[in-house]
C-alpha cells in the first residue's frame, strides 16, 4: 500500500464521517461505503518462500547463453545441491572445480506489481551470477555468507494472475587467488547447496541491502543481573514516489509474549533514500540471563508504519539474550560473572555422501550432538554456516565464534584483501544479532605454509603482508562490532606467529595443538600451555583445535601414535582434556572435529576422510563423544564404550579354556560400574576420568554386555564373537575361518562382509603366523608401522597398508579338509612424488625410489605365484588379491612359501576359511 492512496483514503473517510452527520437517514448506506474503504488499507506483510525444488542443473560452460540450445540436457535436481557429492570420494585424484548453471521458472503473482522483490541465497560455492529472463541482476563472491539480489526490475508482471519469470544462476567453484580459502585440509564443494528465497516487501522496507541483513542490529551495552540496556540500530528505505511520515516501533517480549519494553520514533521519508533510526530501551530490570544452562531469549520486533493510520508496512523479529562476558589471561572465561570453561568442538558443514548440500534438519542435529555431549561451545570453522547453526546455537546455550575462511595463505593481492574485508563485513552483520556468537576470527593457521623460500627476503616480505592484513581485518572488526571479542587461531608454531605479530593483534590467542599426533608426545600438551602463559601472560589462550584420527573400523590393544585405532583416540583426549582442566588459564577448548568430514586429498586409511572427529561422517558417536559425556554431563550417563564394534575375533585362551579375554570400557559420570557378562556378574570397577574398565572373557557366539551404575542407570551391548581355537586342529572348538592383516597390531572390522582382521603374530606350533621379516614402516613417516598411502581399487585401504616384507612362510596348522586361501598385496614403495599436505608438518615433497621386486610364492610346495612382483601384477599402490583352494591331508596343515629373485617378497594381508 503507498502512501499516496493511504492520504486519499484518510480524506475520503472524512468525507464520509461528515456526510453521515449531516444526512442521519443514510447512515447504514454510507457506513457500508466506509468499511469498504477501510478493507483496501492492509497491513504489507512481507513474504518470503522457499524456492528449492524443481531446479534445471547443467554441469560446465553453459553455450550461447541466454540462448542456449535445445541439445543441452539439464539434469532436475532440488537445492540444496552440490555437483561433488561423488568425486571427492573416488580414486582419481581431484575433484570437479568449475562451472555449473542453475534455472526454475517462477511465477509472480500480479498482486506483487506494487513491492520491491529479492532473491536471497543462503550459501552458493564460491562465485555465482544471477540472471533473470536472460538479463544479469547480480552475483556474489565467496562460498559460505548470504546475498540478496534485487529483481523487481526484470520481473514480468501479468495483468492478472501469476506470470512466469525464468531464472538462472551461474556457479563456479574454481581455484581463484584471489578468492579465499586458497588451500586447506577440507574439500571446496561447488554448487548452489543452502536454500533459496524468494521475497516480496513493501515499497517501504527494512534494508535488504545491507549485505544480506534484514537492516536492523541488536545490542546490549549494558547487562547486569538487576538491569540491562537494549541498543536497537537499523535503517529502512522508502520507494514511494512521495515523501511521507513513518513510524518505527522496537518492541521487546520475553519468552511468554509479553511486552516488557517499547519505543517509537517518527522519520520523515524521502523518496528512494535510506533512513537510519535509533532506539535506546535501558534499565530493563531482572532480566532473564542467557546461559549455556538457560539460554532464554527474548525476541525484538521492529515495525515500520504509517505515521497517519498506523497500517504496518514491515516487520522483521531479531532474537535477545542477555548475557555479559570476560577473557581473563589468568583466569579463563567468565559468562555473567561466573567462571566457565568452554569446552566443545568446531564444525564443518558436510555430510557422507551429501558433500556440504544439507537441509536445515542436519545442520540442528549437528548443533544438538554437540549439545547432548556436554559442550558448550561452537567453534564454527572455517566459514560462516547455514543460519540454522546459530540459530539452534541461540536456542540450545551453545557459545559459539564465526570466522572467514582466510586458510593456511594469502595472497598479496588488493583483491585478495578486498574479498576478506568483504566477507568479514558479510559475516559480522549477517550474524550480529546471535547472543550466542561471542568473537569474531578471521585467519586459521595462516602461516601453515608461507610462500617463498625460508629465509628469503620475499618470504619476510610475505609474513609482514600477513600481519598487515591481519591488522586491517582486526580494525574493520573492532568498527563493526567493538563490544565481542576476536582471535586468530595459529598452529603450534610459537616463535613464527609471535615474531609475525600475530599474537599481539587479536584480543584472543587460539592455538591448533596436535602434540602426540603429528610430531612430539602427549605431554608436550601441556608443557606448551605452560610456555604460552609464561611468554604471553597477558594474552587470552583458547585451544581451538585438538584431536587424532580414529576410523570406526579399528582397534588395538597396543595403541600407539597413528595407528588410527579409536583406543589411541581415547588416550589422547584423556590426556588432553585432563592437561586443559587443571590450567584455569585455558579459557577453553574445541575439539577438531565434531564429526568426520571430507577432505578430498587425503590418503590414509579411509582416503578422501579426515577421521578427528567424535562422530563418524554419519554422525554416530566414537568413543571420544561418549569420553565427553562421561565428564561433562550434569544428568547422569552410562555407555558401553566401541558400541560400534559388534563383531569381534579373538584366540581362545587355550585348548581347554574356549574364551578370549579383551578389554571393554565403560563410560560413565557415577563413581563406579558394574558389569554382566549373559547375566554374570563379572565385577564392579571404579570410574576414572569418566571411564571404568574390564577385561571381559568372550566365548564363541552371542555375549549380552549389561552396564549398571545404580538402579535406574544402565546400558546394554551385544557382542557376536568369533573365537579363533589356539590350536587349530582342537576337537573342542572346530576351525572355520581366520582373516590375518600382516604388519600391523590393530583389529580391523568389516562389517559390509561381517569379518575381522586379526594382527599378525609369529607362528608357534600348533597355531598360525609368519615366518620372518619385518613389519614396513615409510621411512621418515609419522607411524610406526604401515603406510598412510591410498590404496586404489578396495575399501579396505587399513589392510593393504601394511605389510610384513622379507618373510619365508606363512603357516597354519590346520586339520585335514579342503580349504580357500586368499592373499593380499599392494606394492607400497611406489616412487610417485607427490606434494606434501599443508597439515604434514614435516616436509614439503613425498619422495621415494620405486621398488623392484620379484618372488615366488608356493602353496603346500606346490607352485602358485610365479615371478610376482613389480613388473606383473604388483602396480603401485594399487590392491592385488587372488585366492585358490588347497586340500590338507593329515597333518601337512598350510604352508606358504615366499621366495625372492629381487627385493624382499612381502605379504599384506592372509584369509583362510574352510570349505570342506
Amino acid at each position: 500500500m503507498n502512501l499516496k492512496l493511504i492520504q486519499n483514503n484518510e480524506k475520503l473517510i472524512r468525507r464520509k464521517t461528515i456526510a453521515m452527520i449531516k444526512r442521519p437517514i443514510r447512515f447504514l448506506l454510507s457506513l457500508v461505503c466506509l468499511l469498504a474503504v477501510l478493507s483496501t488499507v492492509e497491513a504489507q506483510d512481507r513474504i518470503s518462500q522457499t524456492i528449492n525444488s524443481n531446479w534445471q542443473f547443467y554441469k560446465g560452460d553453459l553455450p550461447g547463453f541466454p540462448a542456449s540450445p535445445a541439445t543441452v540436457k539439464w539434469e532436475t535436481v532440488s537445492v540444496p545441491h552440490s555437483w561433488n557429492t561423488t568425486d571427492v570420494l573416488d580414486d582419481e585424484p581431484g575433484y570437479y572445480r568449475g562451472t555449473g548453471w542453475y534455472q526454475r521458472r517462477i511465477f509472480v503473482p500480479s498482486s506483487w506489481k506494487g513491492k520491491d522483490i529479492y532473491l536471497y541465497f543462503e550459501g552458493a560455492a564460491q562465485a555465482a551470477e544471477v540472471y533473470v529472463n536472460g538479463k544479469k541482476a547480480g552475483g556474489h563472491t565467496g562460498s559460505y555468507t548470504f546475498f540478496s539480489v534485487p529483481v523487481k526490475e526484470l520481473l514480468q508482471f501479468a495483468a492478472s494472475g501469476s506470470a512466469v519469470n525464468e531464472i538462472q544462476v551461474k556457479v563456479n567453484n574454481s581455484h581463484n587467488e584471489d578468492v579465499p580459502p586458497l588451500s586447506a585440509d577440507f574439500t571446496f564443494f561447488g554448487g548452489l547447496y543452502r536454500d533459496v528465497h524468494l521475497v516480496a516487501v513493501s515499497p517501504v522496507h527494512f534494508d535488504m541491502d545491507n549485505n544480506a541483513t534484514n537492516g536492523v542490529f541488536v545490542s546490549t551495552p549494558k547487562v547486569t543481573a538487576g538491569s540491562a540496556d537494549v541498543m536497537v540500530k537499523g535503517s529502512f528505505v522508502s520507494n514511494l514516489p512521495k515523501a511521507g511520515r513513518v513510524r518505527v516501533r522496537t518492541t521487546i517480549v520475553d519468552g511468554d509474549g509479553k511486552t516488557v519494553a517499547e519505543q517509537q520514533s517518527m522519520v520523515k521519508t524521502v523518496p528512494g533514500a535510506q533512513l537510519s533510526f535509533s532506539h535506546n530501551l535501558s534499565n530493563l530490570l531482572s532480566p532473564h540471563l542467557w546461559s549455556p544452562e538457560t539460554p532464554y531469549l527474548y525476541q525484538v520486533i521492529s515495525r515500520l508504519e504509517d505515521a497517519d493510520t498506523k497500517v504496518k508496512l514491515d516487520e522483521i523479529s531479531n532474537p535477545l539474550g542477555f548475557r555479559w562476558y570476560v577473557f581473563d589471561p589468568g583466569k579463563g572465561f567468565f559468562l555473567n560473572g561466573q567462571p566457565v570453561k568452554l569446552v566443545g568442538t568446531s564444525r564443518h558443514q558436510d555430510f557422507k555422501d551429501m558433500a556440504n548440500a544439507l537441509p536445515d534438519a542436519m545442520a540442528i542435529r549437528d548443533v544438538e550432538l554437540l549439545k547432548a555431549m556436554g559442550g558448550n561451545f561452537l567453534r564454527v570453522a572455517h566459514y560462516p554456516q547455514d543460519p540454522a547453526v546459530l540459530q539452534a546455537c541461540d536456542r540450545l546455550g551453545i557459545l559459539t565464534s564465526v570466522e572467514i575462511p582466510v586458510v593456511n595463505q594469502i595472497t598479496e593481492s588488493e583483491a585478495f584483501a578486498e574479498n576478506c574485508k568483504v566477507m568479514q563485513r558479510e559475516m559480522i552483520r549477517q550474524n550480529y544479532n546471535h547472543p550466542s556468537v561471542i568473537m569474531w576470527t578471521y585467519m586459521n593457521e595462516v602461516l601453515l605454509r608461507p610462500r617463498y623460500d625460508n629465509g628469503s627476503e620475499k618470504r619476510e616480505a610475505y609474513i609482514r603482508a600477513v600481519a598487515k592484513l591481519a591488522q586491517e581485518l582486526e580494525d574493520l572488526t573492532r568498527a563493526e562490532d567493538p563490544s565481542r571479542y576476536t582471535m586468530i587461531p595459529n598452529h603450534g608454531a610459537f616463535e613464527l606467529y609471535h615474531k609475525a605479530g600475530l599474537t599481539r593483534i587479536p584480543k584472543l590467542v587460539g592455538w591448533n595443538l596436535y602434540q602426540g599426533w603429528y610430531g612430539g608426545e602427549l605431554g608436550g600438551f601441556a608443557k606448551y600451555l605452560d610456555m604460552h602463559h609464561k611468554e604471553l601472560p597477558d594474552k587470552p589462550l583458547l585451544v581451538t583445535e585438538y584431536g587424532a584420527d580414529g576410523d570406526p573400523r579399528i582397534h588395538s590393544f597396543e595403541p600407539v601414535k597413528f595407528d588410527k585405532s579409536l583406543e589411541y583416540t581415547l588416550l589422547y583426549h584423556q590426556a588432553y582434556l585432563e592437561a586443559i582442566m587443571e590450567r584455569p588459564f585455558v579459557a577453553g577448548a574445541m575439539i577438531w572435529n565434531l564429526a568426520d568430514f571430507n577432505s578430498e586429498q587425503r590418503a590414509e586409511a579411509m582416503p578422501h576422510i579426515n577421521n578427528k572427529g567424535i562422530t563418524t561422517i554419519d554422525r554416530q558417536p566414537k568413543d571420544p563423544y561418549l569420553f565427553y559425556q562421561a565428564n561433562l554431563l550434569k544428568q547422569p550417563f552410562i555407555r558401553i564404550g566401541a558400541a560400534a564394534w559388534t563383531l569381534r575375533s579373538g584366540i581362545a585362551a587355550s585348548e581347554t579354556s574356549l574364551v578370549c579375554v579383551q578389554p571393554v570400557e565403560v563410560f560413565t559420570n557415577q563413581p563406579s560400574v558394574s558389569l554382566r557378562l549373559n547375566g554374570k556378574l563379572i565385577g564392579t570397577a571404579a570410574a576414572r576420568q569418566g571411564i571404568a574398565r574390564f577385561n571381559v572373557p568372550f566365548a564363541d557366539g552371542v555375549n549380552l554386555l549389561d552396564a549398571s551404575a545404580g538402579t535406574d542407570l544402565a546400558d546394554q551391548l551385544r557382542i557376536q564373537f568369533k573365537m579363533i581355537p589356539k590350536d587349530l586342529r582342537s576337537a573342542a572348538l572346530p576351525f572355520r575361518e581366520i582373516n590375518v592383516s600382516l604388519g600391523s597390531k590393530r583389529y580391523y572390522a568389516d562389517e559390509k562382509l561381517r569379518q575381522v582382521w586379526l594382527p599378525e603374530q609369529a607362528y608357534t606350533p600348533g597355531s598360525w603366523g609368519y615366518v620372518g621379516g619385518q613389519a614396513f614402516a615409510m621411512k621418515g613417516g609419522s607411524q610406526s608401522y604401515g603406510s598412510n598411502k591410498d590404496i586404489l581399487g578396495t575399501e579396505d585401504d587399513p589392510i593393504y597398508e601394511t605389510q610384513r616384507t622379507g618373510l619365508s612362510q606363512f603357516k597354519l596348522d590346520v586339520p585335514a579338509g579342503e580349504y580357500e586361501v586368499t592373499l593380499l598385496f599392494a606394492e607400497l614403495v611406489s616412487g610417485i612424488k607427490r606434494e606434501a599436505l599443508v597439515y604434514n608438518l614435516s616436509n614439503t615433497t613425498q619422495n621415494e625410489e620405486a621398488a623392484t621386486r620379484i618372488f615366488d610364492v608356493k602353496l603346500n610346495n606346490v607352485p602358485w605365484l610365479e615371478n610376482l612382483g613389480t613388473a606383473t601384477y604388483l602396480e603401485p599402490e594399487r590392491a592385488y588379491a587372488t585366492k585358490t583352494t588347497v586340500s590338507v591331508k593329515g597333518t601337512a596343515g598350510i604352508v606358504i612359501d615366499f621366495t625372492a629373485r629381487k627385493g624382499e617378497a612381502v605379504l599384506n594381508g592372509v584369509q583362510v576359511r574352510r570349505v570342506l
